[in-house]
């Protein structure tokens, strides 16, 4: 009995042993199976980029077959605007930031993707495939972002198609239109063509889905952007023809800028260059000064405005309110020296008005004496002076009629400006008075011709 017991305890453990062993085999496949899965597919990932783009299986200056291994590459494009920096005037150029992405098949990049294991390769070197030869037309400056690496990538699908992302800054010129200006919107254009390709060997299209897409906190400090339009440029010249894309940007300039640092300003110097109307005509110095500070400022204000724009030979709207601003404040220092006139001829007139009533009284006194003297040689002598009636009074009168001469008289019109102005006795005075009345609805007519004009002529062109 003890024999058996022994052996039966040795058995149960030699069982024991191999379903530990049997148990730590098991962890040990199930370990070797699902640990290094993700170690497998990098390096499977490794052998497919040395295999699609291995030295001796491509070749990155041939360019890709089109549909069917025959006709043009074709190369979709989308952008996205990150950032609009600055838009200039004088420069005519605007600097904007983008995300660029091109995208293409290429047959000779398919590959195996392990039953959806693999989504895509990634790549962060551009010499490594071909790339097309895209430039931007009108660029004057650009830069790519390398901070803190390059800021681009390269992804390849299993079916070939290839995916180009880049971040650039660019500056591009952006010819400008201002005769509206500052009631203008202004089409700024981002060209894309090929350099070297012809149609027939590469064609750019537009993303069928959100070809442009404009990031949702894009702010401008002096413009809005309005919309975008894509169209096509395709350009021909003596080598052959080149395909283009064109993006035009809408601005929309904002007025507020303008209505508080160029017209309120201009408006206030006219009205304080009437002033001078409400002055005593004597007080010249006080005159003076305001009139030419007024016009020194108006002139002032109007270069400031004219630094801030290129010299174009066409006039602006701004020109328009400018210029005639510094013709009513000129205006204005042309009236007082008007009124300094008319003052001192008034003064001048006045003297000889006095002048005249002294030769009068002194002929009055001399014409008096001389006939008293005259009546008194001739009462001395006696004689007598009777005067006959120059109407005879036979016969009722020189008709013979006994009805009494009746004379009827007519009141003249009175004319109410120049009863009003009668009220002024002096000719400054009046001229004063007139400028007082004058000015202002002037100003007035043109604020509504102006605004009127110009602000259809903005509604007409935001239609367009």
């Amino acid at each position: 009995m003890d024999r058996m017991k022994e052996t039966m305890s040795m058995g149960g453990a030699g069982v024991g042993v191999s379903v530990g062993r049997l148990f730590v085999l098991l962890l040990a496949v199930l370990a070797a199976l699902c640990g290094p899965v993700s170690a497998n597919f990098r390096e499977r990932e490794k052998q497919i980029i040395d295999e699609i783009i291995g030295p001796g299986n491509y070749d990155k200056r041939i360019r890709p077959a089109g549909a069917n291994d025959t006709g043009p590459a074709v190369v979709h494009i989308n952008i996205m605007i990150r950032n609009v920096q600055t838009i200039s005037d004088v420069k005519m150029e605007y600097s904007i930031q983008i995300t660029f992405r091109e995208q293409w098949t290429d047959q000779r990049l398919t590959f195996d993707n392990m039953q959806g294991r693999i989504q895509y390769l990634t790549l962060t070197e551009t010499d490594m495939v071909w790339m097309p030869d895209l430039f931007f037309k009108n660029e004057k400056e650009g830069h790519f972002h390398n901070i803190i690496l390059p800021n681009l990538y390269i992804r390849i699908y299993p079916d070939g198609g290839v995916l180009y992302s880049i971040r650039i800054s660019l500056t591009l010129s952006c010819p400008m239109d201002l005769k509206l200006f500052p009631l203008d919107r202004q089409q700024c254009q981002l060209l894309m063509a090929s350099y070297g390709w012809t149609t027939e060997d590469l064609v750019f299209l537009w993303k069928d889905v959100e070809p442009v897409q404009v990031t949702k906190n894009l702010h401008l400090p002096r413009f809005t952007l309005e919309k975008f339009i894509t169209d096509y440029c395709n350009s021909k010249t003596n080598t052959g023809e080149y395909s283009c894309l064109l993006v035009a940007l809408i601005f929309k300039r904002e007025f507020s800028y303008y209505l508080i640092q160029y017209y309120i300003p201009c408006c206030m110097l006219v009205i304080v260059s009437w002033v001078s109307f409400w002055l005593d005509q004597n007080a010249v110095p006080a005159r003076v000064a305001l009139g030419v500070t007024t016009l020194l400022t108006m002139s002032t204000q109007t270069s400031s405005i004219n630094q801030s724009l290129p010299p174009v030979s066409y006039t602006k709207a701004i020109d328009v309110w400018t210029g005639v601003c510094l013709t009513f404040v000129f205006g204005a220092l042309l009236e007082f020296a008007l009124v300094n006139y008319a003052s001192r001829s008034d003064k001048h007139r006045e003297k000889l008005k006095e002048k005249l009533k002294e030769h009068k009284k002194q002929w009055e006194m001399e014409h008096a004496a001389a006939l008293e003297a005259a009546l008194q040689e001739a009462g001395e002598d006696g004689h007598t002076f009777g005067m006959k009636p120059l109407v005879s009074r036979h016969n009722g009168g020189m008709g013979g009629d006994k009805r009494p001469c009746e004379i009827h008289l007519t009141a003249p019109r009175q004319n109410c400006c120049r009863t009003w102005l009668s009220k002024f006795p002096t000719r400054s005075k009046r001229i004063d008075v007139i400028s007082r009345i004058t000015f202002p609805i002037v100003f007035a007519f043109f604020n509504m011709a102006y605004w009127s004009t110009y602000l259809f002529t903005e509604e007409e062109e935001g239609k367009e």
